[in-house]
């Protein structure tokens, strides 16, 4: 009080959500600048320390190439639909690498990000969301390994190469959904860090990343669809490759799978989120 005079100082009431509306877009889009420093902040702690800095980001899916072009390709002798088997396993390659690690990262962000989450507000959301994006910027640096072996096997991109963000962006659907259920249910059960990586490796066979889809029976193809990576590994394929058309109802399929994938996610999140600071 400076002249005797109470001054009122207005109060912000902190609730838990309810419902669907418990995910407000209008509250994340206010938070836009947090959500960059959290990229920004993942991007810089993943090399911090690191011998070879981002030369993993292009060492880990070329090094898998070789391994899978010796097994798979010389020795098992798997199709790749007339392409070169070591472009074929890279193009499936890259998206699947990026959704791979952007899962493992979302994963543990929450409890990585503990001590924020007990003192200050914000939407929870961005946490896991943030490390999923900061894997892209792995997968845009390996593409300079793709755009060398194109060049090798004398492979021009068509005018269908202009398509090659949405694949990318179904695969970050993907993986913040994913990430966002693996992020809550790690808060609860901190084992699921160990379930994580099994996970990934299971998922791997499941995608065509080292066969094409070509070689499974009509029969099982359906169940294939159901992996919404399948979709992006072969609508990534295919927009670099030009060796088979895209196929767009599949495509929309695996899109479809993709949407349902985050909004089961942000759902459960949205439920869990009352209790993170108890319990984190």
């Amino acid at each position: 009080m400076i002249d005797g005079s109470e001054t009122s100082v207005p109060a912000v009431v902190v609730k838990p959500s309810r419902g669907w509306s418990g995910i407000r877009l209008r509250e994340l889009f206010q938070y836009r600048e947090l959500l960059y420093f959290l990229t920004w902040r993942d991007i810089k702690v993943r090399y911090k320390q690191t011998l070879l800095g981002a030369t993993w980001a292009v060492l880990q899916p070329f090094l898998t190439m070789i391994i899978f072009t010796i097994f798979f390709g010389k020795i098992a002798g798997i199709s790749s639909d007339g392409a070169p088997y070591p472009i074929f396993s890279y193009a499936g390659l890259l998206p699947w690498t990026y959704f791979a690690n952007a899962v493992s990262l979302s994963s543990s962000s929450l409890v990585a990000s503990s001590n924020m989450i007990r003192k200050v507000y914000f939407p929870r959301m961005l946490v896991p969301i943030g490390a999923t994006l900061a894997g892209l910027v792995d997968y845009l640096i390996a593409m300079s390994i793709l755009a060398a072996m194109m060049l090798y096997y004398h492979i021009t991109p068509g005018l269908q190469i202009l398509l090659l963000p949405l694949p990318i962006i179904m695969s970050f659907i993907t993986a913040a959904g994913v990430g966002l259920w693996l992020s809550a249910l790690n808060v609860q059960f901190r084992d699921v860090k160990y379930v994580v990586p099994f996970l990934i490796q299971a998922w791997l066979f499941l995608t065509p990343v080292i066969y094409p889809t070509s070689i499974v029976p009509e029969a099982y193809r359906w169940l294939l669809r159901l992996n919404p990576m399948t979709g992006v590994v072969e609508f990534h394929r295919a927009i670099i490759l030009q060796t088979r058309a895209v196929d767009w109802a599949a495509m929309l399929v695996s899109l479809g799978v993709c949407l349902a994938v985050f909004a089961a996610g942000a759902v459960y999140f949205r439920r869990m989120e009352r209790s993170f600071a108890d319990v984190i």
